[in-house]
């Protein structure tokens, strides 16, 4: 099997794990469980609270002790025996805390595979720019292959979701053992100073001041990702309480409808080796930031009849908007650190974008919509709320273009980021 194949595989077992309870969970927890709307709040902050100190953590773990494919391993093995565990929860108190535990596991084998990755694809002397995003756009399939098995098989509201899931991460933990060395680069160095020592040299990128600037807006950008993921379901089943959109194909399978956002992405990813070879990474991540806009706009004048095409455009929006931030963000990573950092700069990014970024964006949105967007009855302005966001969205991207700087020649990726940022 060729490497190509083999992290194919990786790729779409990552995402599947994710996809299988992701997007359906709020119809387990309110139409199975009928627990508050309050405490499910808490359960997406779950992912930006592991998210910020897990990837750098398990990143640094993975710069100096341990081989990144045997610790992606066992992550993935401990999080099959949690999401087991979900299904006996009983009470909403817990669930946060399994939920919390679950993402403790799962959120660094993000930052993780990503470096497994490149270091399989490099030592057979391949370009990670060219050959990895054909790569990745298979956890997108993976994502959408997950979302279809738990609508088709009725597991939507039910607690069968969560052993799918414990399923794939069962598999891809034993998988991961089977994968090509990836061994600590940092190990076995001597005359290290404290920092090193401690594993804290990726923060010492922060002092670049370009570097700097990009994890900013990548915590900024960040706060972006899981709205539509935290509200778009929620968005469209409001809908039903409107006898003329109630039995629209949106507002009855709204997770079919959302799943459209995952088949988008497997195209923008395809299109990011030409985009940033073009353009360079500067305009490709403010080609996310309008996409952001377009997003959270289109949903604002949208609704599931006449107003469908919007709703499926913005699904489509979401691909550019999602990929070319994400990916595009990693590969600059990668090519603007030292290979003794890359695992641990890897775990700074995503603890900037699904950890303070996600963070944030939950709390400050939920605490925005709950305020100013929601009347007496509960009922809430989604026009408004759409609009909200749209209008953050391109209040970063009017910053972005002014505060960061990068030059980009038109040659060939290689060339264009072979300097790294930090010294060694």
């Amino acid at each position: 099997m060729s490497i190509k194949l083999r992290l194919t595989v990786l790729s779409f077992l990552q995402f599947f794990i994710w996809g299988a309870w992701l997007i359906t969970i709020g119809a387990y927890w309110f139409q199975t469980k009928q627990w508050s709307g309050a405490q499910f709040g808490a359960i997406f902050s779950t992912m930006g609270i592991a998210s910020i100190f897990m990837p750098s953590l398990m990143g640094i773990v993975a710069d100096k002790w341990v081989n990144a494919e045997k610790l992606y391993g066992a992550l993935h093995l401990l999080g099959s025996l949690t999401l087991c565990a979900i299904p006996f929860v009983t009470d909403p108190g817990v669930f946060f805390w399994v939920i919390l535990l679950n993402m403790i596991f799962y959120m660094p084998t993000l930052a993780l595979s990503i470096a497994v990755s490149y270091s399989a694809l490099k030592s057979q002397g391949l370009d990670v720019v060219k050959d990895y995003p054909p790569i990745r756009v298979w956890g997108t399939v993976g994502f959408i292959a997950a979302m279809w098995t738990v609508t088709f098989l009725g597991f939507e509201k039910s607690a069968n979701q969560f052993y799918v899931a414990a399923g794939a991460a069962l598999l891809l933990g034993f998988y991961a053992f089977t994968l090509p060395k990836c061994p600590p680069p940092s190990s076995g160095s001597s005359g290290r100073s404290l920092v090193d020592a401690l594993g804290l040299k990726s923060f010492a990128l922060l002092r670049d001041r370009k570097l700097a600037t990009f994890f900013l807006f990548a915590l900024l950008l960040g706060a972006a990702l899981q709205l539509t993921n935290a509200y778009g379901d929620t968005f469209l089943h409001d809908f039903d309480k409107i006898p003329a959109y109630r039995d629209t194909l949106s507002v009855q399978h709204p997770a079919f409808i959302m799943s459209i956002s995952q088949i988008s992405e497997t195209l923008f990813i395809l299109a990011i080796p030409f985009f940033l070879r073009r353009f360079g990474i500067k305009q490709v991540m403010l080609f996310s930031m309008i996409a952001w806009v377009l997003r959270f706009g289109l949903l604002a004048y949208s609704n599931p009849a006449d107003g469908l095409w919007m709703i499926i455009l913005s699904c489509i929006v979401y691909g550019m908007a999602f990929d070319f931030f994400n990916i595009s963000g990693s590969l600059f990573v990668e090519t603007q650190t030292q290979p003794s950092i890359r695992a641990s700069a890897q775990g700074l990014f995503m603890m900037m974008t699904n950890g303070f970024g996600a963070v944030l964006g939950s709390s400050i949105s939920g605490l925005v919509i709950q305020h100013y967007f929601t009347d007496a009855s509960g009922n809430k302005d989604w026009h408004g709320i759409w609009l909200a966001f749209a209008g953050y969205a391109l209040t970063i991207a009017v910053l972005f273009v002014f505060l960061f700087k990068h030059k980009h020649e038109a040659q060939p990726q290689e060339a264009a980021y072979s300097e790294p940022a930090l010294a060694a």
